[in-house]
């Protein structure tokens, strides 16, 4: 897991617009679920692969997005090089199953903000992102 100490808009608003991207409908329920939870966080959008993601943050432009790192066709990596490349990129969490250092090195070189395993997810996912916008934790619910 790392984030970057730099704060971007979803640090302003106070309420994270979120994007969603996965190729499992299982991985978009339990995230979803998780971060609607969350009165702090709005899902406003899911993908299914890179190539969605970036045309829903042309779309919607959320403040951050939450991605699985192995896709079909454009993986995460590829998808959050792109993102980064924009004007006013989006924070990008990217998610996978293996915590291996060669993933991390790779999300870190592609721009990622953060990287943590699924399998941590529902526990550290709502705790990353409070620190990466510099949210006030004594207001997550």
């Amino acid at each position: 897991m790392f984030s970057k100490t730099a704060l971007s808009s979803c640090c302003q608003s106070r309420v994270i617009r979120a994007l969603l991207v996965d190729d499992s409908p299982v991985i978009l329920h339990s995230i979803t679920k998780l971060l609607i939870a969350d009165s702090q966080i709005q899902v406003i959008g899911q993908a299914d692969s890179g190539e969605a993601a970036i045309a829903q943050v042309q779309r919607l432009n959320p403040d951050l997005v939450v991605m699985d790192l192995a896709m079909p066709e454009m993986n995460g990596l590829e998808a959050t090089r792109h993102l980064k490349r924009q004007p006013v990129a989006p924070k990008v969490i990217l998610l996978t199953l293996y915590d291996n250092l060669e993933y991390s090195t790779a999300a870190r070189l592609v721009g990622a903000d953060g990287f943590i395993t699924k399998s941590d997810a529902g526990t550290a996912l709502l705790p990353l992102i409070y620190r990466l916008c510099d949210l006030d934790t004594t207001d997550e619910k």
